[in-house]
């Protein structure tokens, strides 16, 4: 375990020696870079709940032998290299693809927008939601949905009553995931939506115009904004499993 837990560990510590605080400053565009990344995560996100929600909860209750093929449509995307995946997008809704041509001729473009760069993060992130929630939906006692039906209770009463505020904590764990998935994508974003820069990519401009030594402010600001989240999620769901009753 200690091995393993070292060599995790070994990255970060080296980043809070090697940053040089007595000079910290962000550079020409970073401050651009940190808002359009938040911004745009903040719209992103709860796309991503509203669209991934619904599919996690058939997922957790189908009996349909439709499931297996959904869940494999939705690894798909999660075990495609960012990369390809960004070129795919890029093949699907750029100005010469498929969907892209019909779009431009609407008059939307899904290019190098904030749009694209809202679409690039839904992609990177709403298979890791899906799957969670499923999850979440899954640790429900069918019990306990089943006495709620015999009463009376109607889908939407059972969700808004039962199902959610039982899978709150669980879901909230998902949350959190898709949040430093999205905010976090770089593969993805770097192919189909180059502008905006949101931080990852400003990160690599940076690293690519000034060296490594011009990243370490930035990349901070990536960490504080990414991680705190997660990790309060991840320290309360801990907390509660260890409370007693």
């Amino acid at each position: 375990m200690f091995p393993a837990l070292c060599l995790l560990v070994v990255p970060f510590i080296t980043l809070l020696i090697v940053t040089p605080w007595h000079d910290f400053h962000l550079a020409y565009g970073d401050g651009h870079a940190v808002l359009t990344s938040l911004s745009l995560s903040l719209i992103s996100v709860p796309l991503i709940v509203l669209l991934g929600t619904p599919v996690a909860l058939w997922l957790a209750n189908t009996q349909s032998p439709w499931r297996i093929s959904v869940e494999i449509g939705i690894l798909i995307p999660l075990l495609t290299p960012p990369l390809a995946m960004g070129i795919l997008l890029v093949t699907a809704y750029g100005p010469y693809g498929t969907l892209g041509e019909v779009l431009t001729r609407l008059g939307i473009n899904l290019t190098n927008t904030p749009a694209a760069f809202v679409l690039a993060q839904v992609y990177a992130a709403l298979p890791y939601y899906i799957l969670m929630a499923r999850n979440a939906f899954e640790n429900i006692p069918r019990e306990v949905t089943e006495v709620a039906q015999t009463l009376g209770a109607s889908r939407q009463q059972l969700f808004w009553r039962l199902t959610l505020p039982l899978a709150r904590r669980d879901l909230l764990n998902s949350l959190s995931l898709a949040w430093a998935r999205a905010l976090g994508e770089f593969g993805i974003v770097m192919i189909f939506c180059y502008f905006p820069q949101g931080i990852p990519v400003k990160l690599y401009v940076n690293l690519q115009n000034g060296g490594v030594d011009a990243v370490y402010s930035l990349l901070w600001i990536l960490l504080l904004t990414s991680l705190p989240f997660p990790l309060w999620c991840f320290y309360r769901s801990q907390r509660s499993k260890h409370t007693p009753a």
